[in-house]
């Protein structure tokens, strides 16, 4: 069983965020696809297999199985079309989150996604919780599946040091994305999602289905160039367009395996 690792919103290796992606014949066990995610340790791993006219894709983090994650979708798009070269024109992936296309798009891919929508948060009890979690009281504080968190500056959200330990006790899968406008982009973010057993995810396509609406609103505009300013870094196009988003960027195969055959047996 071959496997890749991609890092994805990135043109360059060893930056952007890093995906292990296997291509299969037919869906294992959960808990073996599980315990895998855990051995690779990466905040995601993608398993694709044949689906209809497309392809089946899922994605566990090294704690939990996810319902939307953005890197590995590209990545997994960068092994068909460019590892495997199947010569598609585009590629449907079927997802716990229905139907994702994914287009080469210059020298990256293209992908649509559906756009989230958050409310504000009223509660001051909540306001006060999540700043003292982030160590800083932001301007704005939103809610939908992740709490929003909009500071005045790209420094403040650089500076941000969260407490992880206080981040994991939210609901699993919940996080919190921290965003400003940028200094050389349209807004910059950074997200914790300890819930998911990552602490900081370098780059999060998924974070941007509510960024990109958010920053398309106050700003006016429906393309938008954003930066997650992790320590690793990456870069992304966003467009909106009706209830949907539009998320490029570039991807970078930088490791190629096979899994031992004591590995692969497992999955029986």
């Amino acid at each position: 069983m071959q496997y890749f690792v991609v890092d994805a919103f990135t043109d360059r290796p060893l930056a952007g965020n890093p995906a292990a992606v296997l291509v299969l014949d037919a869906w294992p066990e959960a808990d073996w696809m599980q315990a895998l995610a855990a051995e690779f340790n990466l905040s995601e791993t993608a398993f694709v297999v044949p689906q209809g006219q497309g392809h089946g894709l899922r994605w566990f983090t090294p704690g939990v199985e996810v319902d939307l994650c953005g890197h590995a979708t590209l990545a997994a798009a960068h092994v068909l079309l460019h590892e495997q070269q199947t010569g598609a024109a585009a590629i449907d992936f079927h997802t716990r989150s229905g139907l994702l296309r994914v287009e080469p798009d210059g020298d990256g891919y293209a992908m649509r996604f559906p756009a989230i929508a958050m409310a504000p948060v009223t509660d001051t009890s909540e306001q006060q919780r999540i700043a003292a979690m982030l160590g800083e009281q932001p301007d704005e504080l939103l809610i939908g599946p992740n709490y929003l968190a909009v500071f005045g500056s790209q420094t403040q959200v650089a500076a941000l040091k969260p407490d992880f330990s206080a981040l994991a006790t939210l609901a699993e899968g919940r996080g919190v994305i921290a965003t400003a406008p940028g200094d050389a982009h349209n807004f910059v973010s950074r997200y914790f999602v300890p819930s998911c057993g990552i602490n900081e995810d370098p780059v999060t396509g998924s974070a941007h289905c509510a960024l990109a609406p958010y920053w398309a609103n106050r700003l006016g505009r429906d393309t938008l160039r954003a930066r997650q300013i992790s320590a690793r870094g990456g870069e992304l196009a966003c467009r909106v367009v009706s209830d949907a988003v539009v998320l490029a960027g570039q991807a970078v195969t930088v490791m190629r395996g096979q899994l031992a055959a004591p590995v692969y047996s497992k999955r029986d």
